[in-house]
């Protein structure tokens, strides 16, 4: 088995799902490359894209036709004006052209040449599609995709991932890998031991740039949704609550930036209900933005990308670990721990339920806590382990097949439990813990395992039923 970037795991996505917005995004743009290896783009007649399963059933509420589209278009979801989203698929819808990769215009028919089969389930995974491609001579290039959680590709060979992979010099598999190492090299924190290995892929300053890049992005994407009001798109009307909240607890104090905003944040009372409020107004601000198609951090997933934020923004307003070095010790712990679920579990809703997703997130954001608190790396998976026990069995069932309810609040308390978790962990003596994280991660994918299909990113189950809303 090879070892897995951290920045795999905690990097810039575009909302609403990792998994049904940007994995379908990228598969489009996979499907273009194997155009181009094959054949070329000027003699593509037309581009079909079928998609199947989970996909299919959430797909209007997650955009996954509009990802499918936009990636056939050549758009780039790191780089593209979210603003001009709506625009751009109008433009298609109406004229009925899709430009491939900018480079030639074809017929477009939506509901002709983009499906969403609600009927059928590719065998190798829920989230499956089918790229098909008709040239001039009558031939056909096809591939069919798995999006498998966290914005990866698969196909039933091969994976995005497998081209970050590598071997490093400490391996780190599972849990006990990391004590191992941990004791054998005398290293007293894990993120020492991620460094190590993170140079396998780019040197300690690049490491650094790159972890204080995402907490720069983090920043701009709280500060964005507590200053954006409105209603939530997709048809359920829910309202943006995170600009209230901030208003509410400023108290009237004005701000012109984010820099200040968050300066502003720091002469809060301190106590503890102030700073409940605020840690969930960090984590909705920042999965409003998700369900918005705005620009997150997916960590490890979108619809679990305020945990993280909220928590690293806890420590940095309300704590005394708050440096640039706290910022990247947090974060490379956070995505290592990240990466023990990815290869040993999933982090897809739709092959384990939420458990997958804020679960992973809030054991994730409670080892990067416990990390600057001054945590052993025993204490570190000490407080992955509680975070993720109390997210077992934890049910995906949005509502409407959007990333809004139950999701945005789910971050909020995933954030509260990742806290919550430091803490004990910080108060205990590992060695006296009866359930190692290994344990527990092997029993959430017994449980993803065992979890009824209904249960998983269908909206087929759960709230999803329970509550009678039209079809968004």
């Amino acid at each position: 088995m090879q070892s897995i970037s951290v920045f795999e795991i905690i990097k810039v996505g575009i909302g609403p799902s990792s998994s049904h917005t940007m994995g379908p995004w990228n598969a489009a743009e996979l499907f273009i490359q194997k155009i181009k290896r094959e054949n070329s783009i000027e003699n593509v007649q037309e581009v079909f894209v079928e998609f199947f399963g989970s996909l299919a059933k959430t797909g209007i509420g997650h955009g996954t036709d509009i990802a499918g589209m936009l990636g056939l278009c050549g758009y780039d979801f790191r780089t593209i004006d979210t603003g001009r989203i709506d625009e751009f698929i109008a433009e298609i819808k109406n004229s009925q052209k899709l430009n491939l990769n900018g480079e030639k215009i074809l017929p477009f028919v939506y509901g002709h040449h983009l499906i969403l089969n609600k009927e059928k389930t590719l065998p190798y995974h829920p989230n499956g599609m089918i790229f098909r491609a008709l040239l001039k001579d009558g031939s056909e290039i096809s591939q069919d995709y798995y999006s498998i959680g966290g914005g990866f590709v698969a196909t039933q060979e091969h994976t995005t991932i497998e081209k970050h992979c590598t071997r490093t010099l400490y391996p780190c598999h599972r849990g006990g890998d990391i004590l191992f190492f941990a004791e054998r090299l005398g290293l007293k924190r894990v993120s020492d031991l991620v460094y190590l290995n993170e140079e396998s892929w780019r040197t300690k300053a690049e490491t650094d740039e790159q972890a204080l890049y995402i907490w720069q992005q983090i920043r701009e994407c709280i500060y964005k949704g507590v200053n954006r009001e409105g209603i939530l798109p997709g048809g359920l009307n829910v309202v943006r609550r995170a600009p209230e909240i901030n208003r509410r607890l400023l108290g009237g104090k004005k701000y012109g930036n984010a820099d200040e905003w968050f300066e502003l944040l720091k002469e809060s009372d301190g106590s503890f209900n102030t700073i409940n409020k605020w840690v969930s107004c960090f984590a909705l601000a920042v999965n409003e933005e998700n369900a918005s198609f705005g620009r997150i951090i997916t960590a490890p997933t979108n619809g679990a990308s305020g945990v993280i934020p909220a928590v690293l923004a806890y420590s940095q307003v309300f704590t005394s670990f708050n440096s640039d070095e706290d910022v990247v010790r947090f974060l490379l712990v956070a995505g290592e721990i990240g990466t023990l679920f990815k290869k040993n579990a999933t982090i897809s809703a739709a092959m384990g339920g939420c458990q997958a997703e804020v679960g992973v997130s809030a054991s994730m954001a409670a080892a990067g806590l416990t990390e600057i608190m001054g945590g052993t790396p025993a204490q570190v998976l000490m407080a992955a382990e509680i975070a993720m026990e109390h997210h077992l069995g934890l049910t995906c069932d949005p509502i409407g097949g959007l990333v809004q309810i139950p999701c945005i609040e789910r971050n909020s308390m995933g954030a509260m439990k990742a806290i919550t978790a430091a803490n004990i962990a910080i108060d205990s003596d590992p060695a006296k813990a009866r359930v190692s994280l290994d344990e527990v991660i092997q029993s959430m994918w017994d449980t993803a395992q065992s979890m009824n299909e209904r249960f998983k990113e269908t909206s087929e189950g759960g709230l999803a039923i329970a509550v009678n809303v039209a079809e968004c």
